[in-house]
């Protein structure tokens, strides 16, 4: 018999925090620990996608706006 284990769901801010700590790469084992019970798959997935993409329109700006003054 299998057990069905419901997580309780997790605010927005408590994934992208979760996303943000783990971008960095530094997170403590009880935090880690609180994110799987919260934090689905689903939701980590997501919420990492959207991180990267405004990370990455973030930093090209940012060159672009370099550039632009450079000259």
């Amino acid at each position: 018999m299998t057990e069905s284990v419901e997580k309780k769901n997790a605010s927005l801010f408590q994934i992208v925090r979760a996303v943000l700590w783990s971008m960095l790469g530094v997170r403590g084992q009880k935090g880690y620990e609180d994110d799987i019970a919260k934090i689905t798959l689903k939701q980590a997935v997501i919420a990492g996608i959207i991180g990267a993409v405004i990370f990455v329109f973030t930093v090209l700006t940012l060159v672009q706006l370099a550039i632009k003054h450079m000259s």
